[in-house]
């Protein structure tokens, strides 16, 4: 690497700024709280002390008052939620049990009540959640529809002779399951069941449905089973709850967006079943945006503990036969962390968006139908690849620290990782959600194409044709050879290009999208059957387009990113970030680029040259991009950050220099038998 590139200088602060994003101040407050030991997580835990552990965690976020941001001011709020997620997502590095457990109860079970019921019911249950008085659970998820959730069996059917519904569970399939707060501490449920009244049903509604009374025993019709022991998040009671005619006062029905009243008649004021259905699901969005932003911040603690780490650990004999090599000088080693690297900053970038569009909707700056929609798509698309992201990145943080990141106790790896494991699965299982945005490009793709006029169809058609006679016979890779040939230079400066990794990645997408919507394009007419056949055939295209979809998204994030720096030194260095994520990012899926003839042979070796030159300039820079997310030991407890790695490997060094300068030093074997010859 040239002495320009490695002197060049990263002014962190201005970084940090533009990583914290525009609630930088409740991340800041937040993640120093967090710095108390009262909130960090503790090993060697049996699975009963550490929920004992996390409930007074939680409790102690209540007593502070450190979780009412979302809420009216009426309550103690702040009416802010773009800050509240923020925040949440500094607790992770304390103790994922605390911050999930702390999301049931104030982002699920309370939002529930706050966006789906009345005024009266804000007064009479919201006090003692946000008090924790109330613990309660989100009662939605069924062990037989798991992610189907408009397709829920629970019943809740209208008495209209006792004023009361009936909530029943009519076999075992339509238990609620997997649910926080259920096996001990949840005092009352926000239950999602089939509203039922004169023999019609009009859907999922949300009920408000009391569980244990004052002494933890449960109510009569009420029963459940606790799940014990799990693969992480051992902090919180999740558990399973059945109802055998239970019987509630219409009045606990959630009536915001429909109603039942004493005679039995239905009334809402969102006449479609679908939007209704929807928009009865916000809370879910908001788990979604704050999974999302959690999983960025896990991979830049992953990142910062790995990178520091090995910026210390020395190993194998290099040019010296004292002093061994920094593992980040291995070409390796670059690749492995620095390429997740810049996706976490693109990871970030993306999710400061994505809360900036959350606010949006949630503070009702902007709360149309529209944007809540866009939302939606936004937070399942990103919240898939975060999540995803952030587990692949803990895996190879963990193995490029060796032994000393398996050892839990001590560098926290595997128990972060063994939490986080969960985040890819609820508030919606990734693959369902990317079948969810996988629609919407459906959606916005036919929109395109309805339009009537035969010369926009006509024009279409040809465009289609002529770019599939270009790319099929080799017209493409032809014109870019010939462009580059004997230049590699050229071949990096047209990678390298803004608008052409813009079009790369658009291209992408709009191709996987049409070819599934061609394909669908011939049963729209036919059969439901004959429709769900041929969509099943192509759903793993349909997912493939959704990752392509969430991944431009990054890259957009990341450019626009670019825009906000000032200063020079760092701009470039976090250019050649941003051209590391997209060509790493190309270089992942490089088979569909060269077959469709989006880049020739001639620059897909030059893209896997440049992309590992790209590491290496970064890699002299790569210290001060971690340090820049802003975590401290206290935030990290890890050994390898301590400083005791670099301490380590100083002694041996000074051990050797001294041992040689003595004289006493054995000779090698080598040196011996060349002697003797």
């Amino acid at each position: 690497m040239s002495s320009k590139h490695k002197n060049l200088q990263i002014n962190k602060d201005e970084l940090q700024e533009h990583l914290l994003g525009p609630w930088a101040e409740d991340r800041r407050q937040l993640r120093k709280i967090m710095e108390e030991p009262i909130f960090h997580y503790q090993f060697n835990l049996t699975k009963e002390d550490q929920r004992e552990l996390t409930l007074r965690q939680i409790q102690e976020l209540a007593d502070r008052k450190l979780i009412g941001k979302a809420y009216p001011k009426a309550f103690g709020g702040k009416e802010n939620p773009g800050g509240n997620v923020a925040g949440f997502a500094e607790m992770f590095h304390a103790n994922p049990s605390m911050q999930i457990k702390g999301g049931v109860q104030w982002g699920l079970f309370g939002s529930a009540i706050l966006t789906l019921g009345n005024e009266e019911q804000h007064q009479r249950w919201l006090p003692g959640v946000l008090s924790l008085e109330l613990p309660g659970v989100y009662a939605m998820t069924e062990i037989g529809h798991g992610s189907d959730v408009g397709n829920v069996d629970t019943t809740a059917t209208f008495i209209p002779e006792d004023d009361e519904f009936e909530i029943h569970t009519p076999f075992r399939a339509a238990w609620k399951e997997f649910l926080g707060n259920a096996a001990k501490d949840g005092k009352a449920a926000v239950v999602f069941a089939q509203l039922i009244t004169k023999n019609v049903n009009y859907g999922v509604h949300a009920f408000f449905v009391p569980l244990r009374d004052d002494d933890g025993n449960f109510l009569p019709g009420v029963g459940g089973e606790d799940d014990g022991f799990k693969g992480g998040l051992n902090g919180i009671d999740n558990g399973r709850l059945h109802f055998t005619n239970v019987r509630i006062p219409r009045t606990n029905l959630l009536n915001k967006l429909g109603d039942v009243d004493e005679n039995g008649d239905y009334s809402t004021s969102i006449p479609s079943s679908g939007r209704r259905f929807f928009t009865m699901l916000g809370a879910l969005v908001q788990g979604r945006v704050s999974l999302a932003t959690t999983a960025a911040n896990a991979s830049a603690l992953a990142l910062t503990g790995a990178i520091t780490y090995g910026n210390q650990r020395r190993q194998f004999n290099a040019a010296s036969d004292i002093e061994e090599q920094v593992l980040l000088d291995y070409g390796l080693h670059q690749r492995r962390l620095i390429d997740r690297l810049a996706r976490t900053y693109a990871d970030i970038f993306t999710t400061n968006d994505l809360l900036v569009k959350f606010h949006e909707v949630f503070s009702g700056q902007d709360d149309t139908d529209d944007n809540r929609q866009e939302l939606e798509t936004l937070a399942a698309g990103i919240k898939a690849v975060t999540t995803w992201n952030a587990m692949d990145t803990f895996q190879e943080s963990r193995e490029a620290t060796g032994g000393a990141g398996y050892i839990a106790s001590k560098n926290r790896f595997g128990a972060l990782r063994d939490d986080l494991d969960i985040y890819t699965t609820f508030e919606g299982d990734n693959n369902v959600l990317l079948q969810l945005v996988g629609r919407r490009l459906l959606g916005d793709y036919s929109k395109e194409l309805s339009n009537p006029s035969f010369k926009v169809l006509s024009r279409y058609v040809a465009e289609r044709a002529e770019q599939t006679l270009y790319e099929r016979s080799g017209l493409r890779r032809v014109v870019q050879q010939v462009s580059d040939i004997g230049s590699d230079r050229r071949s990096a400066s047209w990678l390298k290009d803004t608008d052409v990794q813009r079009s790369l990645f658009t291209d992408r997408v709009r191709t996987q999208i049409a070819e599934v919507a061609e394909a669908l394009r011939p049963v729209a007419k036919k059969s439901q059957a004959e429709q769900a056949r041929v969509f099943n055939e192509n759903q793993y295209e349909l997912i493939k387009a959704s990752k392509s979809h969430a991944q431009l998204l990054q890259w957009e994030s990341f450019t626009d990113a670019l825009d906000k720096i000032k200063d020079p030194e760092t701009l470039k260095v976090m250019t050649w970030m941003r051209d590391l994520f997209a060509l790493s990012t190309i270089e992942q899926d490089l088979g569909w680029f060269i077959e469709y003839g989006r880049i020739s042979q001639q620059r897909a070796r030059t893209l896997r040259e440049y992309t590992n030159r790209l590491a290496a300039r970064l890699r002299a820079h790569a210290q001060d991009l971690v340090d820049a997310f802003g975590y401290n030991q206290n935030h990290l407890r890890m050994d390898i950050t301590s400083g005791i790695e670099r301490e380590r490997q100083e002694e041996a060094m000074e051990y050797y220099r001294r041992l040689r300068a003595s004289g006493d030093a054995p000779i090698p074997e080598k040196v011996y038998r060349a002697r003797q010859k």
